[in-house]
């Protein structure tokens, strides 16, 4: 209990003691701090105002859906936006609208080029507006502060102007940068494709007939000539048989009867003419009969013409001799007239020896046929056995001729959307950017704001006030409390003698008071006024 009757008697004393220091100080406080103010706030009525005009450009997407016409140019608005503002704040843009506008003309402001562009780079403002959710860029404002509002509206205005017609003349280049690029990797494409083309027409040329393509063709005809090698093969053997049968049988009668004449030769003649002529019928029969089913080229066809145009020849070579035997016999009858002759004599013999040579000349053409056929199925078998390498390696043309079919198509699909996208941009149904309100006139400047100011001087005031009051009071080695006096004494105070305050100290008090309340309300009430008419004309 006495622990806390001492805490609330501490608190007492030290509520006194700081009403004792504001009494005392409150002069010394009030004046440093009304200094303070009015000299934050007279400042800001002293400054020279600078206008700020700004206006929101927003971006609006293409017209166009994407699923129909796709852009080809950068989707990344915030890069191209800053490429923009990078090129639109270069040295000679602004040259330009500083020139064309007469910007910081004055004797107060720089004079050479490189500092009115560094000056108006600052007074340029850009600032991003993005969606909330997304994040996504959906408008930017652009802002412009000078000491002239009319001049601040203007260069808002060329600012944007310049921002508009940059990103229509940024999409249109990439757009058709791109489009070029595509054409360029086209034509590139296209001979790369016609190179393939021609590789693999050359080795189709060099590999005519054993192509992958013409096994099953190749197959075909292989089967073909070997059932005809065996079909000739088969005739040859008969055709042998048959010579041997000739051959015994034309000794026999060479054995049985005597010598023949010269017309015994002549009969003979004309039986060879008799059998060949039979085996030309015979042929022609078969060549009738697989012209109506082949073509021309067919292997059994072109080698019935062989042996007809064989046989036509021996038989014109039979008909010649037979000829000059004939004339040779007239001039024998003219020198023996008497000569007897039997014309049945040997015609057994001559039959069997003509038929003989037709035999011959039938096994001949066998055998050359038989040669022929061998020849063709030994070139049928070689493209069949050279049929895996030649696939292979029309494999490997086909693949690269592939690639380079699949890149093409893609690059010729790309060129057309790259076309589409680039049409689009120069008919400006791309994303654009629209201003959606004039750049604005000011009529308050944005610098000073006085407003602020007149806070910041309260405060710039408050500081001071308290430095001044605290270090007066810090440094005032008087005692003004009995609490000061007692603690100096070394002994105990036994009684005290009341001040005597005579009617003019009385007087003296009074008017400190009163000087005091004036002071304070003089200084808060001029305060309010500047502070209501910094919000008025702000």
């Amino acid at each position: 209990m006495p622990d806390f009757l001492e805490e609330q008697e501490s608190e007492r004393l030290d509520l006194r003691r700081i009403s004792d220091v504001i009494r005392r100080r409150h002069l010394q406080f009030l004046i440093p701090l009304f200094l303070g103010w009015v000299l934050v706030w007279g400042a800001s009525w002293v400054l020279r105002p600078h206008y700020k005009s700004s206006t929101t450009i927003l971006v609006e997407q293409p017209t166009m859906p994407q699923n129909y016409v796709v852009p080809n140019i950068n989707d990344d608005l915030q890069t191209r936006l800053q490429s923009i503002t990078t090129q639109i704040l270069s040295r000679t843009r602004l040259l330009l609208i500083i020139d064309k506008l007469h910007l910081y003309s004055g004797t107060e402001n720089p004079a050479t080029a490189d500092a009115r562009v560094d000056r108006m780079r600052k007074d340029i403002d850009v600032e991003l507006v993005r969606d909330p959710q997304r994040q996504d860029i959906t408008a930017f404002k652009i802002s412009y502060t000078a000491k002239d509002p009319h001049v601040a509206q203007q260069v808002t205005g060329e600012l944007t102007t310049l921002f508009i017609s940059e990103n229509l003349k940024v999409r249109q280049q990439e757009s058709e940068g791109t489009t070029n690029f595509i054409e360029q990797q086209l034509q590139d494409a296209r001979q790369s494709l016609s190179e393939q083309e021609a590789k693999v027409r050359q080795f189709e040329g060099q590999h005519e007939g054993a192509l992958p393509t013409q096994q099953a063709s190749n197959l075909q005809i292989l089967a073909g000539l070997q059932a005809q090698l065996q079909s000739e093969q088969d005739a040859l053997n008969t055709a042998k048989q048959q010579r041997a049968y000739l051959q015994a049988m034309i000794e026999q009668e060479r054995i049985a009867q005597p010598k023949a004449g010269s017309g015994q030769a002549g009969a003979g003649a004309s039986a060879d003419l008799a059998s060949i002529d039979q085996q030309l019928n015979t042929l022609r029969a078969q060549l009738a009969d697989l012209s109506s089913r082949y073509t021309d080229r067919y292997p059994d066809v072109l080698s019935l013409k062989d042996q007809i145009a064989r046989l036509e020849k021996t038989r014109a070579n039979l008909v010649a001799a037979n000829q000059r035997a004939r004339e040779s016999q007239k001039g024998s009858d003219n020198t023996a007239p008497g000569a007897a002759t039997d014309p049945t004599v040997g015609t057994t013999l001559r039959q069997l020896q003509g038929q003989l040579q037709a035999n011959q000349v039938e096994v001949t053409n066998r055998e050359n046929t038989i040669a022929d056929l061998k020849n063709r199925i030994s070139e049928y078998q070689g493209r069949l056995n050279a049929e895996p390498g030649t696939e292979q390696a029309l494999a490997d043309l086909t693949r690269g001729y592939d690639q380079s079919k699949a890149n093409y198509d893609d690059l010729l699909k790309k060129k057309d959307q790259s076309e589409m996208a680039t049409s689009m941009e120069q008919m400006q149904q791309g994303e654009r950017f629209t201003m959606l309100d004039p750049p604005s006139y000011p009529t308050r400047p944005d610098f000073p704001n006085r407003l602020k100011f007149c806070g910041a001087g309260l405060g710039v005031g408050l500081l001071f006030g308290l430095i001044v009051a605290g270090g007066l009071e810090f440094f005032d080695d008087r005692l003004h409390t009995e609490k000061e006096i007692k603690a100096l004494l070394p002994i105990a105070v036994i009684a005290e003698i009341p001040a005597i305050e005579s009617a003019l100290d009385d007087q003296q008090t009074k008017r400190k008071v009163a000087l005091g309340w004036a002071t304070t309300a003089f200084v808060l009430s001029t305060m309010l006024i500047g502070s209501v008419f910094s919000f008025l004309h702000n």
